[in-house]
Parts: structure tokens; C-alpha cells; sequence
């Protein structure tokens, strides 16, 4: 296992991530992201490849294994939508979000830890 190609597949999907909450939820909260629809949507190109590029780190980090960097992925995506959705929308973490963020950070954990 090679931690650093993993904490750069995680920091590209954290980046892609953000990118995609703004594209997608944005329209809600800034009157410019429901102007500004196109340019949002061309920005799928960069986030494609941070997806791409995060995904190659990832496997190359578990050894070339796939689903590791999956569970990783998913998980990088559960805990950004929880932070900009409580940054930007003030939604609190009730008990079903909370249960959500410990099993992530469960899936997390199981991967780099369990031989």
C-alpha cells in the first residue's frame, strides 16, 4: 500500500467533489450559478479528469485493487456534500446524517487499515 498515491487520489476527489456540489446544488444558494449554467456544466470536462487522475492514484496506492479506491471515492463525496451542505446551506447533521458521516469514515478506515 502506498499512502501517498492514496492521500493524492483523495485530495483529487475532494477537488472534483467541491466542483460537482457547486455544479449541481449551487443554484440554490447563488443567484450567479443559476446564471451561469453553461460554464458550470463545461467544468465537467476538469472534473472528469480529476476523477480520472484520482481514480489512477487510488488503484495504483491499493496495489492496482479496484474496489478499495471505490469505497474511497464514495466516501470523499458523502463527506464533502456534508460540509458544503452545512456551510452553504445550514443544514445541520441530524442523527441519520450523523449515522451516514461514521459508517463513511468506517468504509475509510477499513481500506487503509485491515490487512
Amino acid at each position: 500500500m502506498d499512502y501517498k498515491n492514496i492521500l493524492y487520489g483523495a485530495l483529487f476527489f475532494i477537488l472534483g467533489q467541491a466542483v460537482v456540489w457547486i455544479q449541481i446544488n449551487g443554484q440554490f444558494v447563488w443567484q450567479w450559478a443559476k446564471d451561469w449554467k453553461w460554464p458550470l456544466m463545461l467544468l465537467g470536462i476538469p472534473v472528469t479528469w480529476l476523477f480520472m487522475e484520482g481514480t489512477r492514484y487510488l488503484v495504483d496506492g491499493f496495489n492496482g485493487s479496484f474496489w478499495p479506491s471505490r469505497f474511497i471515492s464514495f466516501s470523499m463525496g458523502i463527506l464533502i456534500f456534508t460540509l458544503f451542505t452545512w456551510l452553504f446551506r445550514g443544514e445541520g447533521i441530524n442523527i441519520k446524517t450523523a449515522t451516514s458521516l461514521v459508517l463513511a469514515a468506517g468504509i475509510i478506515c477499513i481500506q487503509l487499515f485491515w490487512k
